[in-house]
């Protein structure tokens, strides 16, 4: 790639998070006297490429504006899955005047421990990359394949059982953020759309195009609130990191 791309930084918050089981969407969880978007929004301003960022929200949620920011904010209006809202970000940076060669970066709400050292190595891998790169952490745990057969000591419950032990030596955990060139982006979406795929992250999308996506390895710092257990665990990393 011959120029330097610009850095359009998007955080995705439009869901609500139903695993975590709360009253409120997870992204509005308090730690640390801020919001989950909040410190979010907060480590991509701490890197040097990034200087606004487009909040993707829901069409009912007037709690964003009601926050103050690290970041000049500006919104879109999100969809009934994930990469819809994605897909609203990215039209909302192309209307803005965005180059197809511009970098997008994704990020979760609900990761608000990134280190932001790591929001620059990926991006700084995605600007070599001619479709993009993520952040993501090899496997360490033992991975177990399961079934599952009715147990009639269990009231006729379906229970799981191991059925075998998956290899793991080429498996990573996705993280967030994620980093593409626009135009590339538009187009797997656009797939994604037409052919109605089911996917977790963007980076699955190239993967149906085959389309070699960078693996830039992360820090098991950034986790995800997903579960109530999980929140214990950030309020410590973020404790942890604010007093250095």
């Amino acid at each position: 790639m011959n120029k330097t791309p610009n850095i359009h930084a998007m955080i995705v918050a439009a869901g609500r998070g139903s695993r975590f089981g709360a009253s409120i969407a997870k992204q509005y969880t308090t730690l640390q006297e801020q919001t989950l978007l909040q410190h979010s929004v907060a480590r991509l301003g701490h890197s040097d490429y990034i200087n606004k960022c487009l909040l993707v929200v829901a069409a009912d949620d007037s709690t964003a504006q009601e926050l103050e920011f690290e970041l000049p904010i500006y919104y879109a209006v999100g969809g009934a899955e994930r990469w819809q809202s994605v897909q609203a970000g990215v039209e909302a940076i192309s209307e803005s005047g965005a180059d197809d060669t511009d970098l997008v970066l994704i990020h979760d709400a609900a990761r608000p421990a990134v280190p932001s050292v790591d929001v620059d190595r990926v991006i700084k891998a995605a600007m070599r990359e001619p479709y993009g790169a993520i952040l993501a952490t090899p496997v360490a745990d033992t991975l177990k394949s399961s079934y599952q057969k009715i147990t009639p000591t269990e009231e006729d419950r379906l229970i799981p059982y191991a059925k075998c032990t998956i290899d793991r030596s080429n498996i990573w955990q996705a993280q967030t953020p994620q980093v593409f060139r626009l135009g590339q982006l538009k187009r797997v979406l656009r797939y994604v759309s037409e052919h109605q795929l089911s996917i977790t992250d963007e980076a699955s999308a190239f993967e149906h195009l085959e389309l070699p996506i960078r693996l830039v390895p992360g820090s098991r710092q950034n986790i995800k609130l997903t579960y109530p257990d999980d929140a214990i665990l950030l309020a410590a990393i973020l404790d942890i990191q604010f007093s250095h």
